[in-house]
């Protein structure tokens, strides 16, 4: 009968090394939570889109065209993030890649949100300071963005960052229609005042939890690893068809301005009830993102799960065509949380397991950004459709389902090594060879 090999005892170099790790992870995770639900939150698409789009319809008297043009065009740092995520990974600011780039963004943004409650009722000034809030937030994103990769590399805990993302993003979707649509109902200048007072938020969470050795500058060699860098993305094909296949779905005639519209002068909803709408989506996404997270993505493959999750995405869009009561606005907006979010959802997993090794802040922020651009530019369309050719909305809604179901025969052509395996129990992470790696954070 074989002796049963005696485990070591934890000694107190290894208790020591535990008490440390987790430490670190506490500190990480309140840098990454504060810092994402702060740039969610505080965006010009979460608690200020209803209060923004009001100002516009009722108070400028704009069309959906023009409002929608607004946004698409003040959210246009977001669609080139990629290149801030060169400048954060390759240029250390005072001495830091991550730390000073956060402070600097947050403390920016702040201001500017602070600079939006004096800013004149006129679409140009509205227009200039939105645009300057935008940049700020965008390099704070950046930055954080950065700093979460290399934790969950380093501490090798790419699950609890993936778990806290999305926490910090549902988050900020559940509270941000209600808040919206309160501050829609107030004077403009408390949407403002909330904003700067919810991007203060990383600041002290940064200063006092991020700890970062600073590099020294070297000019010469800096630029030479920005060019390495951009060099790998530009060779990474699975990237480019993951960004592709993504921007396929996205990029269907959107209806979101619309929505807007509609409900307001068909529906005749005050601003806290679109709010709650926004609550429904955020509820039912929030919902969505743990059956995901902690079972549909252990137990199948990606492709199956892009498959029913696009599919599930589609049908929600196709819904939109039977919004003619608060009863079926309550139905709607709650599918298109369940529906939508899992086909968001399985999109970001195809992003982070396409992201070549080395350039992850990099890769990841390039493929977000064609998300951002796709959404942003497909809304635009779906109103300039809408007024030049006179359509029904439901025809619109209709439009938009099917649309975005020309990426579905598509999942078959994607790549096997991303595709076809579920989430690792806590292995090894496989790789393609010379590159991409499939962690799922």
């Amino acid at each position: 009968m074989a002796k049963a090999v005696k485990q070591p005892k934890a000694g107190p170099a290894v208790d020591a090394h535990a008490t440390k790790r987790k430490r670190e992870l506490l500190f990480a995770a309140l840098v990454v939570f504060f810092g994402i639900t702060a740039v969610t939150l505080s965006q010009q698409t979460a608690i200020a889109l209803i209060p923004l789009k009001n100002l516009l319809k009722n108070e400028l008297h704009e069309g959906t065209a023009v409002t929608a043009a607004f946004f698409f065009w003040t959210g246009l740092a977001w669609y080139v993030k990629p290149f801030f995520g060169i400048f954060t990974d390759a240029f250390p600011f005072f001495g830091t890649h991550r730390k000073s780039y956060i402070l600097t963004g947050a403390s920016l943004s702040v201001l500017s949100f602070i600079a939006l409650i004096y800013t004149p009722h006129r679409y140009a000034p509205l227009f200039f300071v939105c645009i300057g809030i935008n940049v700020f937030m965008v390099v704070c994103s950046t930055a954080v963005g950065g700093y979460m990769t290399e934790k969950a590399q380093e501490l090798k805990a790419s699950g609890g960052f993936a778990s806290i993302f999305q926490i910090a993003y549902q988050t900020s979707g559940v509270l941000g229609g209600p808040l919206g649509g309160i501050l829609a109902g107030m004077a403009f200048g408390w949407t403002g005042a909330v904003s700067a007072a919810i991007m203060f938020l990383p600041i002290p969470a940064t200063y006092f939890f991020l700890k970062e050795r600073r590099t020294h500058v070297d000019s010469k060699k800096l630029l030479g690893d920005a060019r390495k860098q951009l060099t790998k993305i530009a060779k990474a094909k699975t990237m480019w068809a993951a960004a592709g296949f993504s921007f396929l779905f996205y990029f269907a005639p959107g209806i979101q301005t619309a929505l807007f519209y509609r409900q307001q002068d068909v529906l005749h909803m005050s601003t806290n009830q679109q709010g709650l709408m926004f609550f429904l989506n955020g509820i039912f996404a929030t919902a969505t993102a743990v059956i995901y997270g902690t079972y549909a993505a252990k137990r199948w493959t990606l492709r199956r799960l892009l498959f029913w999750c696009i599919l599930a995405g589609a049908v929600a869009q196709l819904s939109y065509a039977f919004y003619n009561s608060m009863t079926q606005a309550y139905i709607i907006e709650s599918l298109w949380g369940l529906g939508w979010a899992s086909a968001d959802m399985a999109l970001t997993d195809l992003y982070l397991r396409a992201t070549p090794a080395g350039s992850e802040a990099l890769g990841f922020s390039l493929m977000v950004s064609v998300r951002n651009l796709s959404l942003f530019g497909a809304d635009w369309l779906g109103a300039k459709a809408m007024e030049s050719y006179h359509l029904q909305f439901s025809t619109m809604a209709i439009a938009n389902g099917l649309v975005s179901l020309i990426a579905l025969p598509l999942v078959f052509l994607l790549p096997g090594f991303i595709m076809d395996h579920a989430d690792a129990g806590g292995g090894g992470v496989p790789r393609e060879p010379g590159g991409a790696h499939m962690d799922p954070l």
